[in-house]
């Protein structure tokens, strides 16, 4: 008589920190943006491969029975049960192209101390006062309070009255807002003109890239947080970046989805819905 040998084992390697698979923005290379990467990053909905280690068998192959035959037999089915036991989660392999954070990604290590030295540090201005009792209008942005990224006061986004407003949506793990930034920091650095421009960091688990990131761009304007996602219902944001052009009354004159390609676009946005030439 035969019998087929048993297969052997697959192990597994464990995770690592769930933050970790929230690339830091200095990884993302513009090259490696595809569109379908893009759009799966934008809904937050991304896949992973698991790869698995192990030795392949080939199937089919047989050996004799006999006394030592069976003891073979009983011992490798016993280890393959005890090892299959104590596997852990599959690796999940470094991927070079840019990926929505984890939804359950651990908060930052960094304290609230260490992110308002950091803010300082850069020169990001404090964020904007808000009227807390104007009323919110429907044509207008949502009535949704945000922290100040790196620490300050928070802001409700409904109270921000009496100035024309531009309003970018990004996040230090997005692509195209690499891209973007030198563009808004040229705006931001010229603008002589009434404009206030405002950064919120969108669904980022890793504030202290985000105000590294800030920094590195030379974006000295107020920038907001969005850790809980909140935009994404209020202002139905699928991903970043997205820009508002925002009335001095409070009402959303434009949306401008997906990235800027020079400076000369935002200018020419902002004097075509705002009537400023920032």
């Amino acid at each position: 008589m035969k019998m087929t040998a048993p297969r052997r084992p697959i192990t597994h390697r464990h995770r690592g920190p769930a933050w970790s698979r929230s690339p830091h923005w200095s990884e993302i290379r513009h090259r490696e943006w595809a569109p379908d990467v893009e759009k799966s990053a934008l809904v937050g909905n991304s896949t992973s491969r698991v790869a698995s280690s192990g030795r392949k068998v080939r199937t089919g192959q047989k050996f004799g029975y006999g006394r030592r035959g069976w003891l073979a037999a009983v011992v490798m089915v016993l280890l393959s049960t005890v090892l299959a036991g104590c596997g852990g989660s599959p690796a999940v392999p470094k991927s070079s192209t840019p990926m929505a954070p984890p939804s359950e990604a651990a908060p930052s290590p960094e304290s609230t101390a260490d992110l308002a030295a950091m803010k300082k540090a850069a020169d990001i201005a404090d964020c904007p006062a808000s009227d807390p009792k104007v009323a919110a209008i429907s044509s207008g942005l949502p009535d949704v309070v945000l922290p100040c990224l790196g620490g300050g006061r928070a802001v409700r986004l409904a109270g921000l009255r009496g100035k024309p407003m531009m309003i970018n949506v990004w996040a230090q793990w997005c692509g195209p807002c690499r891209e973007e930034a030198p563009y808004l920091t040229e705006v931001a650095t010229t603008n002589k003109s009434d404009l206030r421009i405002i950064g919120i960091d969108h669904d980022d688990p890793r504030p202290e890239l985000a105000i590294e990131f800030a920094q590195l761009s030379t974006w000295r304007y107020p920038q907001l947080a969005d850790p809980d996602v909140v935009l994404r219902a209020a202002l139905q944001i699928s991903g970043p970046p997205q820009t508002f052009f925002v009335r001095p009354d409070g009402t959303i004159a434009f949306r401008h989805a997906g990235q800027f390609h020079s400076a000369a676009e935002i200018r020419e946005l902002a004097r075509q819905h705002l009537g400023v030439t920032p």
